[in-house]
């Protein structure tokens, strides 16, 4: 029998955090086996501040995800985001002994290695490095350097650097809750794998992901990541914005934007009221829908100005660096209301809302579908390509074996010495072997030995 190659990716977001366990079907689609979410509760702003709550929570969607697949999971590919991400330019080369030999993937690897030692600010360090266009020996706008001759091989690259504080302690939960960490992959560049095509990376598009406490920015063009942002803003400051514009509860405020808000307040008519039951018996309240949409407006188009201009700082308005396929709109706030038509007012550019369907299996439920699972599907994505094993069936999980014992047997009065006989448990490989690690799954395991010293 084949060994199905199951992957789960692990979803750590300020409002809720997502288990998604899937699987390739035969025509290459992700089929979701099980799914479990739970509020984050220790998360603010993409960065864990609770340990305990964190673990709680992670345990939890873990659970659920168990209990809907039939799978027991055993590693996890984990997003990383928060306030504290931030990307760099960076250009590098090496001068190769042998210009008449063919460049390999070992010469890239060592330009990347060099790119791994780069001094950065204390406490930070680097997550991601990746390479743009390349360069052989002065002819430039090379994409594919392997095959090629050359005595200089140069690079420019895009790096992705982060607390490291905050990365271990994601570490620290993941372990913490029972399971191994087999990648981690930055949320954006996930989000960006499971709602954007091909061709609009070549054209050139810049992925809005609106969640809870952060709002993420990924710019492809050419078909190669140019871009990427962390802005500390998200869902949370509109819903905190009408629980006091309006002095009711967060429950309520979050209720009323999900249900009735609005991006446009020209939208609603004077006359439009909700109301809200009263706190312990007080009078209810009444509040009005063209106020509510007007305390939204206000706090989405800040969000949107800041992304604008992170946009322009890439040099969208450069002809050469135009996004022909504009802005795609996707997490949690990307379902409020209008926000399409008011990010086009704002930005100029065209805007679809992204939804990971295009990868996902014909079966799959409505709601996986939503906006909401942009990450987590494509951390799934991401696992998928590690070719991992990342969970077992619960049936095919055999309890372990009882110890045997012998009896002793008495022969003229000398009692043989009891033998015990125990089989060996075979441990299931979590993850396949790859014939080249990237520096990035080093990365990983820099962090896991960091977590085994800490001790």
């Amino acid at each position: 029998m084949e060994k199905e190659n199951i992957a789960v990716g692990l979803d750590i977001g300020t409002t809720k955090i997502v288990a998604m366990i899937g699987k390739k079907n035969e025509y290459g689609k992700l089929e979701i086996l099980g799914i479990g979410k739970s509020k984050s509760l220790g998360v603010a702003r993409g960065v864990v501040n609770n340990i305990t709550q964190t673990i709680q929570s992670i345990q939890q969607a873990i659970q659920e995800a168990e209990n809907n697949s039939g799978y027991k999971i055993k590693d996890v590919v984990v997003g990383i985001a928060g306030q504290h991400i931030r990307s760099i330019q960076h250009t590098d080369y090496i001068s190769r002994n042998n210009p008449e030999e063919v460049i390999g993937e070992n010469d890239i690897q060592l330009l990347i290695d060099q790119v791994n030692k780069l001094a950065m600010l204390p406490g930070e360090e680097i997550i991601h490095v990746l390479p743009q266009e390349f360069k052989i020996d002065g002819q430039s706008e090379i994409k594919e350097p392997i095959g090629m001759y050359g005595g200089r091989l140069e690079s420019s690259f895009h790096v992705v650097v982060g607390q490291a504080s905050s990365i271990r302690n994601v570490g620290r939960c993941i372990q913490s809750s029972g399971i191994e960490l087999s990648g981690l992959t930055l949320e954006p560049l996930a989000s960006a794998d499971a709602v954007l095509s091909q061709e609009e990376k070549e054209a050139g598009v810049a992925l809005i992901d609106i969640g809870g406490g952060t709002t993420d920015l990924a710019i492809f063009k050419d078909g190669i990541i140019r871009h990427t942002a962390v802005i500390p803003f998200g869902g949370n400051v509109i819903t905190d914005d009408i629980k006091e514009g309006c002095s009711i509860i967060e429950k309520q405020a979050e209720l009323l934007k999900v249900k009735f808000g609005s991006a446009w307040p020209g939208e609603n008519k004077d006359n439009e009221i909700v109301s809200i039951p009263g706190l312990r018996g007080r009078e209810p309240k009444e509040i009005s829908l063209k106020n509510l949409s007007k305390i939204i407006h206000a706090r989405v188009v800040e969000i949107i100005d800041q992304v604008f201009t992170e946009v322009k700082a890439y040099g969208h308005e450069d002809p050469r660096k135009k996004l022909i396929a504009g802005i795609v709109l996707t997490g949690g706030g990307a379902q409020l209301k209008h926000i399409k038509q008011l990010v086009e007012y704002i930005t100029g550019m065209d805007t679809r809302i992204g939804y990971p369907n295009e990868h996902l299996a014909g079966n799959s439920d409505e709601e996986i579908s939503s906006p909401l699972y942009a990450t987590a599907v494509g951390l799934v994505m991401n696992s998928i390509q590690n070719n991992s094993q990342s969970a077992l069936r619960m049936d095919a999980i055999e309890p372990p074996k009882a110890t045997v014992y012998r009896a002793p047997v008495v022969q003229n009065y000398e009692v043989e010495v009891p033998v015990v006989e125990v089989e060996e448990e075979v441990k299931p490989v979590s993850t396949g072997d790859k014939i080249q690690r990237s520096f990035f799954d080093r990365y990983v395991d820099k962090i896991k030995d960091f977590l085994d010293n800490a001790e």
